[in-house]
C-alpha cells in the first residue's frame, strides 16, 4: 500500500444523493434515519447515497463494492459529476468540484480523470488505434503525437500490431485493454473502474487484474474500483470500501475487512472467502525477537538466555543460515564455547517473504517445528510465522486440515 500523504487525494464528506424530482424535501427522512424502502413508498424517492465519508490516497487502489443496489455505481459517477449530489461535498486536491463551472468541470473530466466501463464502451466505427487516441484527440492533441502515444499504450497492454483492426474483430477480453490503454493514454491520475472485469470470463478477467497490478505497480495511478465481487476487491484493493442500500458499512486495509467483519452483512461476504489465497504472510506474521549474531557457541548461548524462547534464527555475515537450539548450544557447549558458529549446530528452516500467498507457504510451516522466519528482499528479519498462528488466522475448519495434515506427516 502507498504511503498516505498529510492531505488526501479525494475526501468525500456528507454526500447524499436522492433520486426524485423533490429530493431536498425528502432528506428530513432521510436524516431522521426512515429506512429505503419506506422512504420509497412513502414519497416514491429513492435513497441512492447517505451521509458518505471517505478519504483516498494518491497512489492507492481504492475498492468499493456492495450488492446490486447497494450505490457503488452511484457513488462512482459522483466523482466526475455525471451525477450531482443532493448534499455533500467532493473535494479532489483541495478543489470542491460542485463548484466547478461548467467549462472548469470539462476540463477537470478531460485531464484529471478517466473512466473504464464495464461493457469496454468502445465506439464501433473507429478503430483500436482511434479509439485509444479518442480522448488526446479531445485534448486538441496534435494527430501524431497522439497516434504514437496511443501505439505506446497499446504495446503496452499486449495490444501491438492491432492497431487498425475494429472492436468487433476483438475478443472480450482485448476489447477491455482498449478500454483501459484508452484510459491510461490521457495520463490522467484518477482511474475509475465501474465493474471494469465483470463481464469477462474467469480466466481473462484474472489476467486482467494481473496486468493492473503489474502496470499500477509502475504508473502508481490514484484507481477508484468498483466491484460486488469481494475475491477481486481483496486481490486488487489497497483498502475497500463495503456499501449496503446507499450506506457506508465498512471501510479498511483487506486484512481488517477479512478478519474484523463489522456486522453480519459484512461477515456473510467473508464467510466463504478462501483466506489462504487472499491473506499474505504479512498480515499473520508476529513481530522478530530471536535473532542470534553470535560468533562462537558461548557467545550464542549468553544470547540465547535473553530470548523469551529456547531457539534462535543465526545471522552471520552472509545473511539468515538456520535455527539454532539451546539444547544444542549447551550440549557443545561444555568442550566447545569458544568454538565458532558453523553448520553443524543450526537447523536449515526455509525462509518466506512477507508479500507471499498464505497459501503458498502452508508445506513449509507443516514441515518445521520452528516458526518460519519471514525475510525482506534484503535478507532483514522482518518477523516470524508459526504453525499456530496460521491456523488461528485460516480459520476453524482450514485449522483441523492444518492439524490432521501435520499428524499425518
Amino acid at each position: 500500500m502507498p504511503e498516505a500523504s498529510s492531505q488526501p487525494l479525494i475526501k468525500i464528506e456528507g454526500l447524499y444523493k436522492v433520486f426524485g424530482s423533490k429530493a431536498k424535501s425528502v432528506m428530513p427522512m432521510v436524516r431522521a434515519g426512515r429506512s429505503k424502502d419506506d422512504i420509497l413508498a412513502e414519497t416514491g424517492h429513492t435513497v441512492g447515497l447517505k451521509d458518505i465519508n471517505l478519504s483516498i490516497n494518491k497512489g492507492e487502489i481504492f475498492v468499493i463494492m456492495g450488492l446490486s443496489g447497494s450505490g457503488k455505481s452511484t457513488l462512482i459517477r459522483h466523482f466526475n459529476r455525471l451525477i450531482d449530489p443532493t448534499e455533500g461535498r467532493l473535494i479532489v486536491e483541495g478543489t470542491d468540484v460542485m463548484t466547478l463551472s461548467p467549462k472548469e468541470l470539462e476540463q477537470f473530466r478531460r485531464h484529471k480523470m478517466s473512466m473504464v466501463f464495464q461493457r469496454f464502451g468502445l465506439m464501433p466505427h473507429r478503430t483500436v488505434i482511434e479509439n485509444v487516441s479518442y480522448g488526446l484527440l479531445v485534448q486538441g492533441v496534435a494527430k501524431s503525437a497522439r497516434l504514437a502515444k496511443a501505439k505506446e499504450w497499446l504495446e503496452t497492454v499486449g495490444l501491438g500490431g492491432y492497431e487498425e483492426q475494429f472492436p468487433s474483430q476483438l475478443s472480450g477480453g482485448q476489447q477491455q485493454r482498449v478500454g483501459l490503454a484508452r484510459a491510461l493514454c490521457t495520463d490522467a491520475e484518477i482511474l475509475l473502474m465501474d465493474e471494469a472485469f465483470s463481464a469477462l470470463d474467469p480466466l481473462i478477467r484474472s489476467e486482467m487484474q494481473d496486468q493492473l497490478i503489474e502496470l499500477q505497480e509502475t504508473l502508481h495511478k490514484t484507481i477508484i474500483f468498483i466491484t460486488h465481487d469481494l475475491d477481486e476487491a481483496l486481490r486488487l484493493g489497497d483498502r475497500i470500501a463495503i456499501l449496503k442500500d446507499g450506506e457506508l458499512i465498512q471501510e479498511g486495509e483487506p486484512v481488517d475487512i477479512l478478519l474484523n467483519p463489522a456486522d453480519d452483512y459484512v461477515e456473510a461476504f467473508v464467510k466463504d472467502i478462501n483466506r489462504a489465497r487472499a491473506l499474505t504472510v504479512k498480515t499473520v506474521m508476529k513481530p522478530p525477537i530471536q535473532r542470534i549474531t553470535a560468533d562462537t557457541i558461548g557467545e550464542a548461548l549468553v544470547q540465547m538466555k535473553d530470548l523469551p524462547g529456547d531457539y534462535g534464527y543465526y545471522f552471520n555475515k552472509e545473511g539468515y543460515q538456520g535455527v539454532v537450539s539451546q539444547e544444542t548450544l549447551e550440549a557443545a557447549s561444555e568442550q566447545k564455547r569458544t568454538t565458532p558458529m558453523s553448520d553443524e549446530f543450526f537447523e536449515v528452516i526455509p525462509a518466506i517473504e512477507p508479500d507471499a500467498l498464505l497459501e503458498s507457504i502452508i508445506p513449509e510451516a507443516l514441515d518445521t517445528d520452528y516458526p518460519l522466519p519471514v525475510l525482506d528482499e534484503e535478507g532483514n528479519l522482518q518477523g516470524v510465522l508459526s504453525r499456530a498462528s496460521l491456523a488461528k488466522v485460516l480459520g476453524a475448519t482450514q485449522t483441523d486440515d492444518v492439524d490432521n495434515t501435520n499428524n499425518a506427516a
